[in-house]
C-alpha cells in the first residue's frame, strides 16, 4: 500500500511517499480501507520529534492520527464491527498511521461514522472531538450555567469545543481574529476577544474553566481569568506528574515532567485554582457519544480545505501556518 512515512525527526523534513506492507490484523483489530485522514498539529510535532520521549516510534513509521473509512476485515474476537461498516477513529498511540491506504486498529478505538457526514467530514472529527470531550466533559465536568474560556476558537479543537460547551449549557468566551469572529459566534461563542487588539486576561474574569491550547505565556495569563476553584486544563503542556504516572514513564522522565510543570502548578495553587495537562487518548465509546451529537445536529464539522492524498506534505505545511479555520483533510480515495 502507499503511505507517507517519517524516516527521521527533522523540522524541515518532508514525509516520504513509500510502499509499505498492509498491516497485520490482530484478534481484536479491524482492518480499515482509508477514505480520508485529517491533518493535525500533533502530526507536525510527532514528525519533528517533539514527543519522541513519550511516543517512541521506530522509524520509518507512517504518520497520521485521524481516519474515516470502511472495514474490510475483522479479527477473530471482534464483535462490534463487520466488513462493510463505515467507521472513524483516532487510533491509539503506538498504532497511528492514517496517511496510508489501510490501517489496522483495535476495535475499542473505533466508532461507526456519523450517517450525516461525508468521509472527509468524518475524518476531521476524532482527535479534536475526543480532545474537547475529555477536557470539557471528563476532566472539567462542565455544567449548565458555568463559564468556559476556549482559546483559539477558529482552530480545530476550538471549533468543536465551542459547540460542545454550548450543548452542555455553558457560556463560552474565545479568542479569534476579527476575520474569524463571525465564524466562532456562529458556532456559539458568547464573547469573542480579538487577540490582535486586546489581552484576554484584561477582558475576561470569573471563569470556571479554561481550555488552554497556546504557549507558556498564554497559559500563565489564563490563571487571571479563573475564579477560585476554577480549572485550567492545558492540551499544549507542560505535562504534569499525573500524566507521567498514567503513561508509566520511567523515573527520570517523571522527574523531568514534574520540574517542567512545577512553576505553573505552584502559581495555580497560590490562586486557589487547579492546573492539569491533558493528552487525549483513543476511546471508541466516547466517539460513539460524539456520533450521536453530530447526527442530532448539535455539532457539525468545520473543514477548511481538502487536499488530495498525494499532497499530504502540502496539507501538513498549511496546518503549520496556523491559518486554517477548522480542520484540514486529506482525501485518500
Amino acid at each position: 500500500m502507499k503511505a507517507f512515512v517519517v524516516d527521521k525527526y527533522n523540522k524541515e523534513g518532508i514525509l516520504r511517499l513509500a510502499e509499505m506492507p498492509v498491516p497485520n490484523v490482530g484478534d481484536n483489530d479491524v482492518l480499515v480501507e482509508i477514505h480520508a485522514a485529517a491533518v493535525n498539529l500533533l502530526d507536525s510535532k510527532v514528525r519533528t520529534g517533539e514527543f519522541k520521549l513519550i511516543l517512541p516510534y521506530r522509524r520509518p513509521f507512517i504518520l497520521g492520527h485521524d481516519v474515516a473509512g470502511t472495514v474490510i476485515r475483522v479479527g477473530s474476537k471482534v464483535r462490534k464491527f463487520k466488513p462493510g461498516d463505515d467507521v472513524y477513529a483516532r487510533p491509539r498511540d503506538g498504532r497511528v498511521g492514517t496517511f496510508a491506504e489501510f490501517i489496522a486498529m483495535d476495535e475499542a478505538d473505533v466508532a461507526l461514522k456519523p450517517k450525516n457526514l461525508s468521509m472527509e467530514e468524518a475524518a476531521s472529527i476524532p482527535l479534536v472531538g475526543l480532545t474537547a470531550w475529555q477536557t470539557l466533559v471528563e476532566r472539567a465536568g462542565l455544567r449548565k450555567g458555568q463559564k468556559v474560556f476556549i482559546q483559539a476558537g477558529s482552530g480545530g479543537v476550538g471549533t468543536f469545543a465551542i459547540q460542545l460547551a454550548k450543548h452542555l449549557g455553558a457560556a463560552v468566551a474565545t479568542t479569534a481574529s476579527a476575520a474569524s469572529a463571525d465564524l466562532v459566534k456562529g458556532l456559539g461563542a458568547d464573547v469573542v476577544v480579538d487577540y490582535r487588539k486586546d489581552d484576554f486576561d484584561k477582558v475576561l474574569s470569573g471563569y470556571d474553566v479554561v481550555l488552554n491550547s497556546q504557549d507558556a505565556k498564554t497559559l500563565e495569563k489564563s490563571l487571571n481569568v479563573l475564579k477560585p476553584g476554577g480549572k485550567l486544563i492545558s492540551i499544549s503542556g507542560p505535562p504534569d506528574p499525573e500524566f507521567a504516572r498514567a503513561k508509566g514513564l520511567n523515573p527520570v522522565l517523571r522527574l523531568l515532567l514534574r520540574l517542567l510543570s512545577r512553576g505553573i502548578r505552584a502559581k495555580a495553587r497560590r490562586r486557589g485554582v487547579s492546573f492539569s495537562f491533558l493528552f487525549m487518548w483513543a476511546q471508541g465509546d466516547q466517539l460513539s457519544k460524539i456520533t450521536a451529537l453530530i447526527e442530532s445536529g448539535a455539532i457539525h464539522p468545520v473543514v477548511d480545505r481538502v487536499f488530495p492524498f498525494e499532497a499530504a506534505n502540502e496539507a501538513l505545511a498549511y496546518v503549520e501556518t496556523g491559518r486554517a479555520k477548522g480542520k484540514v483533510v486529506v482525501k485518500v480515495r
